[in-house]
């Protein structure tokens, strides 16, 4: 199997064509059309929870597949909105529903919701990009990882969004050698610790960036006993695996520091 440093360099240095390769898929074509054709249809929360074709699109886009079913609970984050600090999209640890809500604030903009390039183009060249990490992990997934990472990097805000993201924290632990009893000294120790080793500041330069992820790409082959499994791939869900008690614990925190 293509290493991993190789393989992430592959995608990074023709991107454009990458995620052209991905948009000429049959079935990529298909849900793109359809979207694109009826999203401006869509005027309120109860448009976008029938159209179920128009959900899964976007969810998809946004990286939550694994939320699909959960409908009930997609609905009460997209009735909560954000303008409320206290809204439920506010107070998930997971970002992710916080970014649906974003994207989608029927409760800010009502009908004109869909009128914006965030939910059009927008939607669809994320739709895009996360097929492309998908479609790479398959053959392997750090480069999956890799490329979550890298897109997601200029958004970090503080090490707790590292730790609120099981993927993110996967290629810094990977990255750093992090110890896996790292977790037990606490959550704000832990960010502490990661904060002495990592500056946030070289996430949002590029070659510093570039740099940490050909460490990350080649201390994840170094680690991987087994290329043909694909451990990392629970990493992409809603974060199960970290426990409550954490992930309150990081909530909280952030809140704080609002």
């Amino acid at each position: 199997m293509i290493g991993t440093l190789t393989a992430y360099r592959q995608i990074v240095r023709d991107t454009p064509r990458a995620l052209q390769t991905v948009a000429n898929d049959r079935v990529v074509q298909r849900e793109t059309a359809y979207y694109e054709a009826n999203i401006t249809n869509i005027k309120s929360i109860e448009d976008f929870m029938k159209d179920r074709r128009i959900y899964g699109y976007a969810l998809r886009a946004l990286g939550m597949s694994d939320m699909i079913e959960s409908r009930a609970l997609i609905r009460k984050v997209l009735e909560g909105g954000i303008d409320d600090s206290k809204s439920l999209a506010n107070s998930l640890a997971d970002g992710r529903f916080r970014e649906l809500t974003e994207t989608f604030n029927f409760v800010r903009y009502g009908a004109t919701t869909t009128a914006f390039t965030r939910t059009q183009q927008g939607l669809v060249d994320r739709y895009l990009r996360t097929s492309l990490e998908e479609t790479a992990g398959k053959s392997n997934e750090g480069v999956r990882l890799a490329l979550y990472f890298q897109r997601k990097a200029p958004d970090i805000k503080n090490m707790y969004g590292i730790l609120a993201d099981k993927a993110l924290y996967k290629v810094v632990e990977t990255a750093l050698s992090l110890p896996a009893s790292l977790p037990a000294i606490g959550v704000e120790k832990q960010a502490a610790f990661i904060a002495s080793k990592l500056k946030l500041e070289d996430l949002k330069d590029g070659p510093k960036l570039t740099k940490f992820l050909e460490r990350f790409a080649n201390m994840w082959d170094l680690q991987s006993s087994t290329p043909a499994s694909n451990p990392a791939l629970q990493l992409f869900s809603s974060p199960a695996g970290i426990s409550v008690d954490t992930l309150t614990s990081i909530q909280s925190l952030q809140i704080k520091r609002r």
